[in-house]
């Protein structure tokens, strides 16, 4: 996860984000909510610095964020459900792609339901 010499920096407090289970922008391109072909002019951020994002993971790995009044609670139920099963699962995404045993192509990083557009996006269809 290396941007340049300095890493990923955070766009909201500047320090790097230094694993991929920690980091906004692999959650979203994971979850189908980046491209493949803009990932690298994507700002990133820290899960933890995106609590609109990251109230959604639902694991006990995982601590709870406040999203102040974004927070799910004042949200359509049916939405955060949704939500939460979608973000979650990329986040353990996340995780299963930290542990890998080789590295993964990352037109192979998201769910499955996302991976066909990063490989069409990738190939510029």
């Amino acid at each position: 996860m290396a941007r340049c010499d300095e890493g990923y920096l955070c766009a909201i407090c500047g320090a790097e984000v230094e694993e991929i289970v920690d980091s906004d922008l692999y959650l979203r391109y994971v979850i189908g909510m980046v491209d493949a072909e803009t990932l690298h002019t994507t700002p990133e951020r820290h899960l933890r610095c995106n609590p609109a994002l990251a109230q959604f993971i639902d694991d006990e790995r995982f601590a709870d964020v406040d999203a102040g009044e974004f927070a799910k609670r004042d949200l359509d139920p049916e939405f955060v459900k949704e939500r939460q099963v979608l973000v979650t699962r990329g986040w353990r995404r996340l995780r299963e792609i930290a542990g890998a045993e080789s590295p993964l192509s990352l037109l192979d990083y998201p769910l499955p339901e996302f991976r066909h557009a990063a490989r069409r996006d990738h190939a510029g269809d």
